[in-house]
C-alpha cells in the first residue's frame, strides 16, 4: 500500500531506534533528562532562539505560546485558514481566552492591509488588546504553501509596531527552510516563538520543540504541566528527535522533489485537478469537485483499492503528503491510479 495520507505515518529509521535504546534517562520535571536536556539545547541553536522546550505535539507547542503571550487574554489574529484556528480543538479560546480574529489569505499569507486594521495595541472601546500574531510554514490548509521571507518580515514589521509578539506555528518548518534554501534560523528570526514537529517528515515517533527567549521558555515548562504534558523518562523519545534533527533535514528535498512530479503528473492529466502551481513541500491537493464524483471519500476509497491511501479534505478534495517511505516509483503508480479512475 502507498501511503499518502501524511508524512506523520513515518516509523523511526534504524538510527533512531539505537538511540532510544541507549539514551541516559532521568525524570524530566524532577533533576531533569539529560537526553531531553540535549534535544532542548540543539532545537534552540537550530531555531537561533535562547531557549527551547521538548514537548507532547505540535498543538500542545501552539496552546503553551499561546499561554505564555495571552496570559491575560485578548485577541489573537491569524489568518482565516490557520491550523490552530481550523485543527487544534479551540484551545486558543478554550483554554487560552483568546478571541480569533481572521485575515484572509493567499497560500499562507495574510492580507497585510487587513492584518494591519486588524490589530490593536490597547483597550478600546471595540475590545481587548491583540495579545499575538500567528503564522504558519509550511501552510497546511493552504495545501503546504511557503509563505517568503519578505512576507514573514513585513508581518514582523507590522506586529512590533504595535508591540504585539509573533509566534509561528511551524509544524513543517524544516519543510519551509529547505524550500527556500536556507535554514530554519533565518525563518524563524521573524518570530518571538516557534513550534516545529519531530514526528513528520523527521520521522521521530512523536514530539515537538517549542523555542524562544530564556524568560518565554520558563513560562512555558510551567504552562506545559498546567497542560497535562509533564515528562519522566522523556529521553527515549527525546533521543529519536535529536537524530531527526542530526539526519533528517536535508532528505526533506527529495519529498519536495517527489511531490513536485506528482504535482506535474496530475496536472498533465488534467490541470483541474490540482492548484494552479505546486506548493514547493510535501504536499499535493488533488481536487475533485470537477470530476464525474464530488465526493472526496469515494475517491479515497476508489484510490485504495489501487493500492495507494489519502485522506479526504472535505467533500471535494484530497491531501497527498510525500515522506521518506515513498519512492519515484510510488508517485508513478498513484499517478497513474488517478488516471484509472478519471477513465471509469
Amino acid at each position: 500500500m502507498i501511503d499518502l495520507r501524511s508524512d506523520t505515518v513515518t516509523q523511526p529509521t534504524a538510527e533512531m531506534w539505537d538511540a532510544m535504546r541507549a539514551a541516559s534517562l532521568g525524570d524530566d520535571t524532577l533533576e531533569g533528562d539529560a537526553t531531553v536536556h540535549a534535544l532542548e539545547t540543539l532545537g534552540a541553536s537550530l531555531a537561533g532562539k535562547e531557549e527551547a522546550l521538548f514537548v507532547v505535539s505540535g498543538t500542545m507547542g501552539n496552546l503553551i505560546a499561546s499561554l505564555c503571550h495571552a496570559v491575560r487574554g485578548g485577541e489573537v489574529v491569524l489568518d482565516a485558514h490557520a491550523h490552530m484556528a481550523k485543527s487544534e480543538a479551540g484551545g486558543l479560546a478554550r483554554i487560552a481566552h483568546l478571541y480569533p480574529v481572521s485575515v484572509p489569505s493567499t497560500r499562507g499569507e495574510m492580507d497585510l492591509n487587513v492584518l494591519a486594521d486588524s490589530l490593536r495595541p490597547g483597550f478600546s472601546r471595540y475590545g481587548q488588546p491583540t495579545a499575538m500574531v500567528c503564522v504558519e510554514t509550511t501552510h497546511n490548509h493552504s495545501g503546504g504553501y511557503v509563505p517568503s521571507l519578505a512576507y514573514l518580515a513585513d508581518v514582523r514589521g507590522l506586529a512590533a509596531h504595535a508591540g504585539i509578539a509573533v509566534h509561528m506555528d511551524g509544524a513543517r518548518a524544516f519543510n519551509a527552510a529547505v524550500s527556500l534554501g536556507t535554514h530554519l534560523a533565518r525563518v524563524a528570526a521573524y518570530c518571538d516563538s516557534v513550534t516545529f514537529c519531530l514526528s513528520k517528515g523527521l520521522s521521530a515517533p512523536m514530539g515537538s520543540i517549542l523555542a524562544g527567549s530564556r524568560e518565554f521558555i520558563a513560562q512555558a515548562r510551567t504552562f506545559r504541566r498546567m497542560v497535562g504534558g509533564g515528562l519522566r523518562q522523556a529521553g527515549i523519545m527525546a533521543a529519536a528527535g535529536k537524530v531527526a534533527l542530526d539526519t533528517m533535514v536535508e532528505r526533506l528535498a527529495e519529498d519536495h522533489r517527489r511531490a513536485r512530479r506528482l504535482w506535474q503528473g496530475l496536472a498533465d492529466l488534467d490541470p483541474t485537478l490540482v492548484d494552479p502551481q505546486p506548493s514547493g513541500s510535501n504536499i499535493v491537493r488533488l481536487r475533485v469537485s470537477e470530476q464525474r464524483t464530488t465526493d472526496a471519500s469515494a475517491w479515497a476509497r476508489a484510490l485504495e483499492q489501487h493500492g495507494v491511501q489519502t485522506r479526504a479534505s472535505g467533500t471535494g478534495m484530497l491531501r497527498l503528503v510525500t515522506h521518506r517511505h515513498i519512492e519515484d516509483a510510488h508517485i508513478e503508480l498513484a499517478i497513474a491510479a488517478v488516471a484509472r479512475i478519471r477513465e471509469a
